[in-house]
């Protein structure tokens, strides 16, 4: 039984939810708007300032997309009113990262300097050299972006060096001893 399925969204002061009859959720807040198509299969049910998701039969599809379709619009009306981010850290000798407008300049060890394109609705801002924060109303699209960013130059775990998530752990290993 899909216990988080099971539990109410609250829908905050000044936040518009509307779904139509072929479960096609539209979001507005004060951050901005979200749209997402979910499962047909689902009941979506509004009453007064709480959503609640039913599904129709205890079968293994409708029991998963339960949990699923309670969680996607929680995360929209989440993102509406408070927004998403993500914090990346720069570690490593001559690593650093530089905004130019709307491009993100990071110079990672490589020959040449990355330039990213900040995607649309996504935010970066760079406080430091060595930090980068990863903004935006869609979890999914801040998440994603960190993500690609992580990706150009992960962390390895002889030295630690790359591009981490703040707080990331990053399992170290024991390198080669000499006699």
């Amino acid at each position: 039984m899909s216990r988080i399925g099971l539990k109410p969204i609250e829908i905050p002061q000044g936040v518009e939810v509307k779904i139509d009859e072929k479960n096609f959720a539209v979001v507005k807040g004060p951050k901005g708007q979200l749209e997402q198509q979910l499962s047909k299969d689902m009941e979506i049910k509004i009453e007064e300032n709480i959503i609640n998701v039913v599904r129709p039969t205890d079968n293994k599809k409708h029991k998963s997309l339960h949990g699923l379709t309670r969680t996607l619009l929680s995360n929209m009306v989440e993102g509406v009113t408070k927004g998403y981010e993500k914090k990346l850290e720069l570690v490593g000798v001559g690593y650093r990262a530089n905004k130019q407008g709307d491009k993100l300049v990071l110079s990672l060890g490589f020959s040449h300097p990355v330039e990213m394109v900040d995607p649309e609705g996504i935010t970066v801002e760079v406080p430091s050299q060595t930090e980068i924060f990863v903004k935006g109303i869609n979890k999914q699209l801040v998440g994603n972006y960190a993500a690609k960013i992580r990706e150009l130059r992960k962390p390895e775990p002889y030295k630690g060096k790359g591009v981490k998530y703040a707080g990331e752990v990053i399992r170290r290993k024991v390198g080669k001893t000499g006699k």
